[in-house]
């Protein structure tokens, strides 16, 4: 396929583009490959013509227009919850337009996506590949507990598609064992350490469901592998992120749980998190909220009540809290999981360890957790992130996981402002990236996909990027906490994030005065 046979038309004058906030203007817009750009027009002084957009085609969500007489409106509603309308001149033309954005927008190849075609002067191809290494992060665990060891068992992902090719699991467990145990988990994702708890030696792990089934089958290397686990008699609870309905409804299907008598020292707790349609669904109800201008305040919070965003915010807060609780007060070892263990599984082990850890909240340490606990980790971000809130197309596999997250560790830095090293901005960069994107970070499903498609290769990795803008990522009130930050999940604790639902509704003009008003207060603190 040729990117020219999607383009109709390739560029018209005087186009008026406007957007909230911003003041209208008019110039040449253009259609690329992979951006829509508009320049303005040169100045009466011969000035050059100003760029006032450039969009990443990918970033659409939706395209609608209105035609009227000899021209037409169309309005692109984007990824990132922003809406732009463009008055094109020409019915033909507008027509033309929009068929192009709609072709370039929902180009299936992931190899034809802008990643592949990203060259910045100041960045190379393999740097930042390398930057949070999995199997060091992993050798440094095994090198202090004597416990744990690395596994290669994953090698070529022939255990497991979605894990990554290094895992880390009991030192006493062979080969075998993992093997059979993958067998009995759904989609091969047999129990793995997720994360080690230096403080007292506790630890995390995640998996899949057991393929126990009506027949109530069991596995008795799976059942020794979680047993090795508790070797040191210590106790464990198996966090289940279904409801006990849901997990029985699974039994029915071939999934299930862990029986208790298979499993001795382990207790299974439920904590049901809402993903998929449902999840998908209240963030459509919430922008759709956050868009509504009328100012009767009853009918907005009945509505942002009604769209059970906060609820589910509430909900993970809460979840994570119970595993970090479970590590720290209990000194109790947690295996988390749901069904296919991609989803809510990684939400609550990567939350818990924010919560717990002072590194996962350093701006490095926040990067290399995404990087096990997501993208590693298998949770399929090309099907969850395909559309955002605006899409006509409601696709099953679509769901803002980690938008969840990311709002959640927002609060996280709202309720303990100074235990953060990264600010709003960061945790913004990464919502828009995780949807439309110039770096490769976010492409694919697993590290499977992304190895069959060269990503690491043939694309730029997003770290660089954003940390070359370090500076306008950190927190101005950082100050290092040793300690665990337990949130509050009362209801008047959890708020709407504003600086992301409604950036583009209203203006964060004096906002911005304030948060740059307090940086150079900081700065000047800390210089003297």
């Amino acid at each position: 396929m040729e990117f020219a046979e999607l383009i109709k038309t390739t560029k018209v004058d005087s186009v008026a583009f406007s957007c909230p906030g911003l003041q209208s203007v008019k110039g040449m817009l253009c259609i690329t490959s992979h951006h829509l750009l508009l320049s303005s027009r040169p100045g009466a002084n011969g000035e050059q013509a100003q760029t006032e957009l450039w969009l990443l085609i990918r970033n659409v969500d939706a395209v609608e227009k209105r035609l009227a007489n000899a021209s037409g409106t169309i309005i692109l509603k984007c990824k990132d919850l922003k809406v732009l309308q463009l008055e094109i001149p020409g019915m033909e033309e507008c027509l033309n337009i929009a068929s192009s954005i709609e072709a370039l927008s929902s180009v299936e190849s992931v190899m034809m996506t802008y990643p592949f075609f990203y060259r910045p002067q100041s960045l190379k191809l393999e740097d930042g590949w390398q930057l949070h290494s999995l199997e060091e992060y992993y050798q440094q665990i095994a090198s202090d507990t004597g416990a744990w060891r690395l596994s290669y068992i994953n090698e070529d992902f022939v255990a497991c598609s979605s894990y990554p090719q290094v895992v880390i699991v009991p030192a006493a467990v062979n080969e075998e064992t993992l093997r059979d145990s993958a067998r009995f988990r759904h989609r091969g994702r047999f129990p793995v350490l997720s994360y080690y708890h230096k403080k007292n030696g506790t630890v995390m792990l995640r998996c899949s469901q057991p393929l126990v089934g009506p027949n109530r089958k069991r596995c008795q290397e799976d059942e020794a592998l979680l047993r090795t686990v508790l070797a040191g008699g210590d106790r464990g609870f198996i966090l289940d992120t279904r409801s006990a309905q849901a997990a029985k409804q699974a039994q029915m299907l071939g999934g299930g749980t862990e029986h208790r008598s298979s499993y001795p020292g382990w207790k299974r707790l439920h904590r049901p998190l809402e993903r998929g349609r449902p999840l998908q669904e209240s963030f459509i109800k919430l922008v759709e909220a956050c868009n509504d201008l009328s100012p009767n305040m009853d009918r907005w919070l009945s509505k942002l009540e009604a769209s059970k965003w906060l609820s589910h915010v509430k909900e993970a807060l809460s979840t994570a809290c119970l595993a970090a609780q479970g590590m720290e007060r209990e000194e109790a070892c947690i295996l988390v999981h749901g069904a296919e263990g991609t989803d809510t599984t990684l939400l609550v082990t990567a939350l818990a360890q924010v919560i717990l850890d002072p590194n996962c909240r350093t701006l490095a340490g926040f990067q290399g957790l995404l990087e096990r606990e997501w993208i590693q980790a298998g949770h399929p971000f090309r099907q969850r992130c395909a559309h955002s809130a605006y899409s006509h197309a409601r696709l099953k596999q679509e769901a803002p996981m980690f938008l969840l997250f990311l709002d959640c560790v927002w609060q996280l830095g709202r309720q303990f402002p100074l235990s953060l090293e990264f600010s709003e901005g960061f945790l913004l960069a990464l919502f828009e990236h995780s949807y439309a994107s110039p770096y490769g970070t976010f492409l694919c499903n697993n590290e499977k996909e992304r190895k069959l498609c060269e990503v690491k290769v043939k694309t730029h990795s997003l770290w660089p990027g954003l940390n070359s803008k370090r500076q306008q990522f950190l927190n101005p009130l950082y100050a290092h906490n040793p300690l665990v930050i337990w949130p509050s999940v009362e209801p008047q604790s959890v708020l709407l994030w504003q600086g992301l639902f409604l950036r583009w509704v209203r203006s964060s003009q004096h906002l911005d005065e304030a948060w740059a008003e307090i940086q150079q207060i900081a700065k000047s603190t800390k210089n003297h």
